[in-house]
């Protein structure tokens, strides 16, 4: 059929409008589309899980942090070797001290604390660092019996409050108050905040949390397992942004820390050298299959008879076969000891003492006293300064050095001094 002028005019024009037609929805599509995106963006910028310089100065520790003189001499033999970067992963809740990490790999059953999607919504802005009130020594005035307890924990605070003041960048930081408190426990009685750093007497303050709270009534006759697996205690992220924000200024703070070596060490004892079914087939599989060139199909398969060695090997990599775990994660990533000022500062090496000191000024019962047994592996003996040097003899100076960089942080907040090098 031939179509006249008229009709090929028309045709033409219909076509045209159509095409503009379709073009302006395109446009307005387009438009649409890179509006979601940029606000996407927005949001996901806005709800990353960042300390600000706080983080990349204090518990960022893929980069080395900025020393004056008096400190590198503080440090010791501690030089930079310029080892390679290491890339952590995040590593969320655990139960403790035998509780199965959600480590980035770790899709196991036996995860006890699900993770609060609704935590990382919106940036928190706080006022970092909180202000510390002084601690109420009313309960323990007169009494000469803990003047070097005082003076001991004095010194303590002091040291890290200067550390803090002067190296540690806190520049009122947008950060996730979810992620910074979930690893302290709540004791509401005593009004008492307890930041947990594993396998530095954690198992027995749990026992002491639970005894405080009602709970119990001595800590000598709570299992293992239910310090751990019970759900008793809860921690100060389960609390609403009120109830964390007045918990954080009106509650007594405490942490108890341990040498960074001799911690190190007993978590490799307790979950490598005895029969574990998480940490065996979790980490110990994917530490022999890469750092041990010739493996039997026997330690492949069920990943027990981990070698201190390999454990470092493991740790000091840039790109670990799985995630990192609070037993032996740094306190300055667990605790936040720049962002939150911390009323008592503990220590493993005089912890009976620095615990009955604190329960006294916190009023607990007069009765109550810090637990004296070991939580586990009762015949083993105890980790110490003559123990890790026999575990750290299996190293080159190159491996030590880098261990103790990797630590060094922990190592400058609390005063502890590099004897193994």
């Amino acid at each position: 059929m031939v179509m006249n002028p008229k009709q090929v005019f028309l045709s033409v024009l219909l076509f045209g409008a159509a095409g503009l037609l379709l073009f302006m929805y395109l446009q307005v599509w387009i438009e649409e589309q890179h509006s979601g995106r940029m606000e996407r963006k927005r949001e996901q910028k806005g709800t990353s899980v960042t300390t600000g310089r706080i983080q990349e100065q204090i518990t960022n520790q893929n980069s080395e942090v900025h020393m004056p003189e008096d400190l590198k001499e503080k440090r010791g033999n501690l030089p930079n070797l310029g080892g390679p970067a290491r890339v952590l992963r995040k590593s969320s809740h655990s139960q403790g001290e035998d509780g199965a990490p959600q480590s980035s790999t770790d899709n196991s059953k036996e995860m006890h604390q699900v993770a609060k999607p609704q935590a990382f919504q919106k940036p928190i802005e706080m006022n970092w660092p909180l202000v510390t009130r002084p601690l109420n020594k009313s309960s323990v005035q007169g009494d000469n019996k803990w003047k070097k307890a005082d003076a001991t924990q004095e010194r303590r605070r002091s040291f890290l409050h200067e550390f803090c003041k002067k190296y540690g960048g806190v520049n009122d930081p947008k950060s996730s108050l979810f992620h910074i408190v979930s690893r302290i426990y709540v004791e509401d009685k005593h009004r008492t905040l307890y930041c947990e750093v594993p396998k530095a007497g954690c198992s027995n303050w749990k026992r002491v949390l639970m005894v405080l709270n009602g709970l119990a009534s001595s800590a000598y006759n709570i299992s293992h397992d239910t310090v751990h697996y019970g759900k008793h205690l809860k921690t100060l992220d389960s609390f609403d942004l009120k109830g964390i924000d007045m918990r954080l200024k009106a509650y007594t703070k405490v942490v108890f820390v341990r040498d960074p070596m001799e911690r190190l060490v007993s978590a490799f004892r307790d979950k490598f050298e005895h029969p574990n079914s998480y940490y065996h087939p979790v980490f110990g599989k994917a530490i022999i299959k890469k750092y041990r060139p010739i493996a039997s199909a026997e330690a492949l398969n069920n990943g027990s008879g981990v070698k201190f060695k390999e454990f470092v090997s493991y740790l000091l990599d840039a790109h670990r076969p799985v995630g990192m775990d609070i037993h032996w994660e740094r306190v300055s990533k667990l605790c936040h000891p720049c962002l939150i000022n911390y009323n008592f500062i503990g220590k493993f090496e005089t912890l009976e003492e620095d615990a009955n000191y604190f329960l006294q000024l916190i009023g607990a019962p007069k009765d109550l006293k810090f637990p004296n047994f070991k939580d586990r592996h009762s015949s083993d003996k105890r980790t110490s300064a003559q123990v890790v040097r026999q575990y750290l003899k299996d190293l080159t100076r190159a491996e030590r050095q880098r261990l103790y960089d990797f630590y060094h942080l922990d190592y400058l907040m609390f005063n502890y001094t590099t004897l193994h090098l």
